[in-house]
Parts: C-alpha cells; structure tokens; sequence
C-alpha cells in the first residue's frame, strides 16, 4: 500500500470519530449557551421580582406612615397630646395626671389611654415603649422619686390591660425632674402639669425622621 493509500485510509478510519467530536463540541456549545440563557433570564426576573417588592414595601410603608400621621393629628386635636419626633424614637407628652400626693390613675384619662393603646398595637407591636413618671416638687427628692416611679408603674399595668404586650413595656420615675411649672406644687397653679407620665415609643431614626418630613 502505498503511503497515500494509507493516508486515505487513515482518514477514513478517523473521519467518525471527528464528526462525533464536533457534534460533541457542538451539543456542549449549545447547552451551555441554554443554560447561560436560562441563568440570566432566572436573574432578570429575581431582580424584577426585587424591585416590584421594593417599590410596594416603599408605597405600604408610605401609606402606613400617612395613616400614623392622620392618628397623632386626632390624638393633639382631641386629647391635646403633645407629639414630638425625637432621635430614634415618638414622644407623647400625654394630659395625664395625677392628684397631690396620689399614684392612681384617673377614669377621666382611660378614654386617651385607650387611644394611645391603640395607636402603638397598630403601628408598633414589637417597638418598646416606655413609661416616664413625674412629680411635683413638694416632698423630698427620694419620695418624689418613688411616688413618680409608682405612677408610671400604675399606667404601665393600665396600658397591659388594655392590650399592649408587658415585655414591651418600660416604666421608669424621674421624680421632681423636667418641671413643665417649675416651683408649682400641691394645689398651686400648674402643679397638677408636673405630676403626669409621658410616653415614648422606639421607632428607630429612619422612621423619626420620615415622620418628621410630613407636612
């Protein structure tokens, strides 16, 4: 045989095993390309998916906002509460108070407890609030403190039992400090202002500060 005869014979023996190859080369081409397909169509609609929750948690929580801004508008008008965005966090400086010398709380405030009870169940279940006691200043300083920290004990339990959760809740007293009328005391004009609770939910800043942006 002569080596061009050989050649041809050798060309003949591999011609199988080529074309068997480039359909192999071929078939992984294309599934490769299928599947970088299939990849990059499964991340535009993860990243569309994304996106569309995004913007509906953004526009819910812009209504949600609004609709908190509608209740603490009611509570100042109604009740004459005064709301205050802080730092991280809502104060309410609430017309609740208390009698010379007394740690109880009034049938007269249940209607404004009521509210603001209803207002943190709906916005902030899981937020803790805290409870802040005050005095006037007759007494000592020590007393003050106690019958301040009593106050704001008495409210706490008012509040469990109108249905916020007590593992949110926090009382503290401050005694004779942070006088709305410094000086007032038992019976005296404005003395009845000092001896009051305020409250204070923990939004976080980013909320404090999307309330504190509306109109």
């Amino acid at each position: 045989m002569t080596s061009r005869q050989t050649f041809r014979a050798a060309i003949l023996v591999a011609a199988p095993f080529l074309v068997q190859a480039c359909a192999t080369k071929g078939y992984v081409r294309n599934q490769v390309a299928t599947s970088r397909l299939q990849s990059d169509s499964a991340l535009a609609l993860a990243v569309g998916t994304e996106r569309d929750a995004r913007v509906a948690g953004d526009n819910d929580n812009a209504a949600r906002i609004a609709s908190l801004r509608t209740d603490l508008d009611s509570m100042r008008t109604q009740f004459g509460a005064k709301i205050a965005v802080i730092e991280d966090g809502i104060r309410f400086a609430m017309p609740v108070t208390f009698a010379y010398n007394d740690a109880n709380v009034s049938t007269a405030d249940q209607p404004l407890l009521e509210r603001f009870a209803r207002v943190a169940q709906r916005y902030y279940p899981d937020s803790k609030i805290t409870v802040e006691g005050f005095a006037d200043p007759a007494g000592s300083d020590r007393y003050n403190l106690a019958l301040s920290r009593r106050r704001a004990d008495n409210v706490g339990s008012q509040l469990a039992s109108l249905g916020l959760n007590k593992t949110q809740l926090r009382t503290v007293g401050y005694g004779e400090t942070r006088l709305i009328t410094p000086g007032a005391a038992r019976d005296e004009p404005g003395a009845q202002r000092n001896r009051r609770v305020v409250f204070v939910i923990e939004t976080g800043a980013a909320e404090a500060g999307a309330i504190a942006m509306l109109p």
